[in-house]
């Protein structure tokens, strides 16, 4: 594994609170209004030992100079990577309280 994907590993562990096995890399392009919104590659994972989910979707991106990463459970209603990267978007633009 690369050590993108190894990172990914460690972050989707860190928020599954249990062990997680690559599966594989998915490309995903989000539009919205016919405008890309996101592009990038998103991996999924098969999760081992958590009580309510079977997979989590990583992936990571720049922020200036820093790496960050981002790991979504697949709960409903994310049920594929598309709808990961989704949950992430609407996270993120959500008023802080």
């Amino acid at each position: 594994m690369s050590k993108r994907i190894d990172a990914i590993a460690l972050a989707v562990e860190k928020t599954a609170e249990c062990l997680a096995m690559h599966l594989e890399s998915i490309p995903v392009i989000e539009t919205f209004h016919g405008q890309v919104v996101w592009e990038g590659v998103v991996e999924a994972f098969s999760l081992i030992g958590h009580p309510k989910a079977k997979k989590a979707y990583g992936w990571s991106y720049q922020e200036r100079e820093e790496t960050r990463y981002v790991a979504v459970l697949e709960i409903p209603p994310v049920d594929s990577p598309v709808a990961a990267v989704r949950a992430s978007i609407v996270a993120q633009n959500r008023p802080k309280a």
